[in-house]
């Protein structure tokens, strides 16, 4: 969002005291960057000496054999022991990076995909985004985040080989030397601070007690995780008008390290801010978080599934946690989060996959299972681990091949036969619409923009489509592909056109920002609306042409049979501008003519989409995960009036 549009939206009283938080903030950040440069940031190293965590964990130490068995038993270890070893030898796979081998010394401020490094320099002053060049600060972020150590934890726990303490060992001592505290771009993001943080944690449960890592080790850990907690206090990503998935993961951080550190503090000049400070503040504005950030459906407000799952992931790992440690929430909040889970069933394609609507980054908070090959649009896991912990059988049922999640979070998981009826749902509030019968399965997106009508996380997709037939995807949206290591490719992946919606050409549906820099705000301008929903019938509306083009698009969409239905109309005048329907396709969908329209086939499967308008095909892009780029086909009819209707039988 740009600063003008920001200050548009602020009252006076919100403007003055933005201002006079930006003079303290600068004040504070002149003295601290001085300090940081002269002298560094540490904490002696005895206080320390004694420390060691006895707070309950999502790890069930004293199941380490019984474990070991159900790993065996669910065909696991091997692959579990490739992925660990994988990570020994340097190679990962990151957004969109293929494998790549780091090397034997892991360079940690660089995006390793183009080879740009970000030289160490006061966190503040660290250059993140340059749109002159196609470098990715998501990159070292998300080696940062050390996600990698549960899956090497894993492997210790299963073969007792020392190999894998020694490699979690060297990765931190080399991590802490390279990224000396707030003076690296690993310091730049508060987020990917916490989320180190938690991982870090899980890793001193697997290999707390190993005979290669000696006190003076976890010493330095220990006094780097009780630093990472302190600078995500002073660092809460919370300055804005709506808080998002950044500042959830900073109490989240706060949470783990002050449950971690428990009765444990250090006497020193910054005595407010220390364990007890970080957990009684984080518990308090987590519980706030899931009011202000989950609508009454269920569904999060950042307008993007994978957000959601990102949020729900959070919360649920993290009230797991609290609940080991006799910390509770609200009712309230249990049901909503249960909601949250809810939304997942909701939206669950025939074929276990989620739409990805609105933006995808692949954020993940702890990552179990399958590290290297997790599917970026499988939200499954979730609920396997949601079914332990509200004692669901649907959740269980339909999470049933993630039980290695459920085990590592829960310490069990039980083994439920049968079948989950889904069925039409509605989302009023995050504006997510399915209409779905034995063999069809039809997502419609209308509703309002991320955060409120900021369009953060947003794109052009009202009333855009996904379609479904007998558990393959023929009509899809076209994912995200990456932020700010292409401007012109992320706005490509954000605009109207290339959705499954009506374009007008020349318009967006919402514009973007005022400058080529304001890649994570659209204006709220459709202001999408559902009129009618029920289990064959959806019918909404938006505004996102009336100022521009002095017209309305409405879409009917009716199942029944074997059929589905299409009506889009355009309400107002007439206009010059030509326009169009656009259906992405997904990868490996064939199309044939037809004399009334054209024939869709995919491993067998055909639907016709029967109309009478003229017709092209043009090459178009998807993409599955963040920073994967693959080439489909998208159809695109023209409308020759106000006036058009779609018939898509599924044979």
């Amino acid at each position: 969002m740009s600063k003008i549009s920001q200050l548009k939206s602020l009252s006076l009283d919100q403007i003055l005291k933005k201002v006079i938080r930006k003079l303290k903030s600068r004040i504070y950040y002149y003295y601290r960057k001085k300090r940081v440069k002269n002298k560094g940031i540490t904490l002696k190293d005895e206080f320390f000496y004694n420390f060691e965590c006895s707070c309950k964990t999502i790890l069930h130490n004293e199941k380490r054999n019984e474990y070991a068995t159900i790993i065996e038993s669910l065909l696991l270890h091997k692959s579990i022991i490739n992925s660990a070893d994988k990570i020994c030898n340097h190679e990962f796979n990151l957004l969109g990076s293929g494998e790549k081998c780091l090397g034997d010394k892991i360079k940690w401020n660089e995006d390793f995909k183009i080879g740009f490094r970000w030289e160490n320099n006061f966190y503040k002053n660290i250059k993140i985004v340059d749109l002159s060049n196609n470098a990715d600060v998501k990159i070292p972020w998300e080696l940062s985040r050390f996600q990698h150590i549960f899956t090497l934890g894993k492997a210790y726990y299963l073969t007792e080989d020392e190999k894998y303490a020694l490699e979690f060992r060297e990765e931190i001592e080399d991590w802490i030397e390279k990224n000396p505290i707030e003076m690296s771009v690993n310091w730049t993001c508060a987020m990917d601070v916490a989320i180190r943080a938690v991982n870090w944690i899980c890793g001193y449960f697997f290999f707390y007690g190993s005979k290669s890592i000696d006190n003076e080790f976890w010493i330095q850990f220990n006094k780097m995780l009780y630093l990472h907690g302190r600078y995500i206090y002073k660092n809460l990503e919370n300055a804005n008008l709506h808080n998002g998935n950044h500042y959830l993961s900073d109490l989240a951080g706060l949470i783990w390290l002050g449950i971690y550190f428990g009765e444990f503090t250090i006497s020193d000049n910054e005595r407010k801010n220390n364990p007890k400070d970080w957990l009684k503040f984080a518990i308090l504005e987590f519980e706030n978080e899931m009011s202000n950030q989950v609508n009454k459906d269920g569904t999060n407000y950042e307008a993007s599934t994978s957000y959601h799952r990102l949020v729900t992931e959070i919360f649920l790992f993290t009230t797991i946690l609290c609940n080991k440690n006799n910390i509770y929430f609200s009712k309230e909040y249990n049901i909503q989060l249960e909601k949250m889970c809810e939304f997942i069933i909701g939206i669950i394609k025939p074929n276990g996959l989620a739409p990805i609507i609105g933006d995808a980054d692949d954020g993940r908070f702890i990552i179990l299972s399958n590290y290297y090959n997790w599917n970026r649009r499988d939200f499954r896991y979730i609920l396997a681990i949601a079914g332990e912990y509200f004692d669901r059988d649907d959740f269980r049922i339909l999470g049933k091949e993630f039980n290695e999640d459920s085990l590592w979070s829960n310490g069990t998981f039980k083994n439920t036969r049968g079948k989950v009826q889904l069925t039409s749902k509605p989302y009023f509030d995050g504006g997510y619409y399915v209409l779905r019968d034995k063999r069809i399965y039809c997502a419609i997106r209308c509703g309002e923009l991320s955060f409120r009508g900021e369009g953060v996380h947003s794109h052009n997709d009202q009333l855009s489509i996904e379609l479904n037939v007998d558990g393959e995807d023929f009509i899809i949206d076209p994912g995200t592909y990456v932020y700010t290591s292409d401007s012109k490719m992320r706005n490509l992946y954000r605009c109207t056109k290339v959705h499954n919606t009506l374009y007008i050409d020349g318009f967006e549906q919402n514009n973007f920002g005022e400058s080529e820099a304001d890649l994570f705000y659209m204006k709220e301008q459709s202001f999408g609306k559902c009129k009618k929903f029920n289990d064959i019938t959806f019918h909404g509306e938006h505004y996102g042409y009336k100022e521009k083009c002095g017209v309305i698009h409405e879409r009917k969409v009716y199942l029944y049979g074997n059929i589905l239905n299409i009506e889009d109309k355009l309400i107002g005048d007439s206009i010059k501008n030509d326009i169009y329907l656009n259906f992405t396709l997904d990868h490996g969908v064939k199309i044939n003519k037809k004399y009334d329209g054209v024939e869709l086939v995919k491993n067998g499967r055909k639907i016709l989409m029967k109309f009478n308008n003229l017709y092209s095909t043009e090459e178009g892009f998807i993409s599955y995960r963040y920073g994967e780029k693959i080439i489909t086909s998208k159809l695109l009819i023209k409308m020759e009036n106000f006036d058009n209707k779609i018939e898509i039988i599924y044979i």
